[in-house]
């Protein structure tokens, strides 16, 4: 563990508010890279050495987490037919998602920023279902604001545990995931059988 903190130090100190921006921007356009460890070992850095101020530091992963997803989303949008072909989404599959970013993808994408694994997919899905894309820019910037306060004011104040905190995020990560696909699965089957409702409706008449 101490060699990698170590090295982890070093890439800071080389690169400072780069590597923060460089580590966010890649992780929110869709790659599995450790963004919360990233922000929070960052701010811990510039509260005990001084490596980054925490305006600048705000600021540079407010932007990344922005630029990042959007960039994530029109990959989603413009290879859309390509990731329909390699996941194989059913017209109909298509058809459910689609309507659920319709109705709930707005505040999907805001909470989405704070859930590991939903933030990393969250705006290539958003552009592979056609959520809006001014609806999508907006609270998704919501979004990169409160989660980069919040992680980044954590780490600040409680820098000095931060390889605890780090663990305690992890956890919360794994609830908040599994109650985040639970209800997602939840209002998909609702949607589902309300189109089914509907479509029963349209026949009988």
């Amino acid at each position: 563990m101490h060699g990698w903190i170590t090295h982890f130090e070093a890439f800071f100190h080389a690169y400072g508010v780069w590597a923060v921006f460089i580590v966010l921007l890649l992780e929110n356009a869709g790659l599995p890279l450790p963004g919360e460890a990233t922000l929070l070992y960052a701010s811990f850095l510039a509260h005990q050495h001084h490596v980054l101020t925490l305006p600048r530091l705000i600021l540079a992963g407010t932007a990344a987490c922005i630029l990042g997803d959007n960039l994530g989303y029109w990959i989603g949008r413009e290879a859309g037919q390509w990731f329909r072909r390699v996941l194989r989404l059913t017209h109909e599959r298509m058809v459910y998602v689609e309507h659920y970013f319709r109705r709930y993808g707005s505040w999907t994408i805001f909470f989405a920023r704070f859930v590991t694994g939903l933030r990393i997919i969250a705006g290539p899905a958003a552009g592979l279902y056609r959520m809006p894309w001014p609806e999508f820019l907006l609270f998704n910037a919501m979004g990169a604001a409160a989660w980069v306060c919040t992680i980044s004011g954590a780490g600040y104040l409680l820098g000095q545990h931060w390889q605890r905190l780090m663990k305690l995020v992890g956890r919360v990560d794994v609830i908040l995931l599994a109650v985040a696909a639970g209800v997602i699965l939840l209002v998909l089957r609702r949607l589902k059988r309300e189109n089914v409702g509907s479509s029963s409706g349209q026949k009988g008449r």
